[in-house]
């Protein structure tokens, strides 16, 4: 049995238990539609991302809601755990809801996900940073392959993963937020010497859990099987499976 495979296998058991049937499964949604910057196509990457999470057989459904505002509606509560896949640079129509859903939900319990440049989404709300742990800026290695290393082999999502290399946009600048974050991979980029930088992470926020990743450019640096596997088990830790 190969390292896919294997976890599938083992989120499959944490999920599934003895007797238990796929309705007790959590749902994730996938939300996206947005993207307010050259060179990221969210049509392409909520698919490859919906992909990735159905390999790993965590999540009685994963359903992709290609409209931000959705985030301010009844029905966005109703999921365990949310993808963001969007970057937006101005305020939704829907942005107060949307905010204050946002708290709801992680102050109910259930997770959240930021893939690549949805690090940054809500540039202008300041508690966001928080919530994410660090919050992207635009500044980064020019696309290509780089070493991800893995510094906290304790945690359940990276528990026996081994370093990779990706295929990716390498980002070194972000904003920190005030609360605790636990790094889980670093790289270190080529441009800026300055030591390395978190590629993915986790915050806990209230009751909710935060799974943070800066990886996942596109649908290719996405399919990278390190990354592929990374958010898997991320989305499954932040949705609760992992435990």
């Amino acid at each position: 049995m190969n390292s896919r495979a294997l976890v599938a296998a083992m989120i499959a058991v944490v999920v599934l238990g003895v007797g238990a049937t796929a309705r007790q499964q959590p749902k994730a949604v996938i939300v996206t539609g947005e993207n307010s910057f050259n060179g990221h196509v969210w049509k392409e990457t909520s698919v490859a991302l919906k992909a990735i999470l159905d390999e790993g057989k965590a999540f009685s459904s994963v359903t992709i809601e290609n409209d931000p505002n959705f985030i301010g509606t009844d029905a966005f509560l109703g999921y365990d755990v949310a993808v963001f896949d969007f970057r937006n640079a101005k305020p939704f129509a829907n942005d107060a809801a949307m905010q204050a859903n946002i708290l709801k939900y992680l102050e109910a319990g259930k997770g959240l996900v930021t893939i690549h440049w949805a690090n940054n989404a809500f540039p202008y709300w300041n508690e966001w940073t928080n919530i994410v742990g660090r919050s992207q800026v635009s500044r980064h290695d020019k696309r290509g392959p780089f070493m991800v290393r893995f510094v906290d082999q304790t945690s359940v999502i990276t528990k026996g993963m081994k370093d990779y290399e990706a295929d990716d946009e390498l980002y070194w600048d972000s904003k920190m937020g005030y609360r605790p974050t636990n790094t889980l991979a670093v790289a270190r980029s080529n441009i800026h010497l300055n030591g390395d930088f978190a590629q993915a992470l986790t915050v806990n926020y209230g009751n909710g859990r935060v799974f943070m990743t800066q990886l996942g450019h596109d649908a290719k640096a996405l399919n990278i099987p390190g990354t592929a596997e990374l958010v898997r088990r991320g989305t499954a830790w932040a949705a609760g499976v992992l435990k």
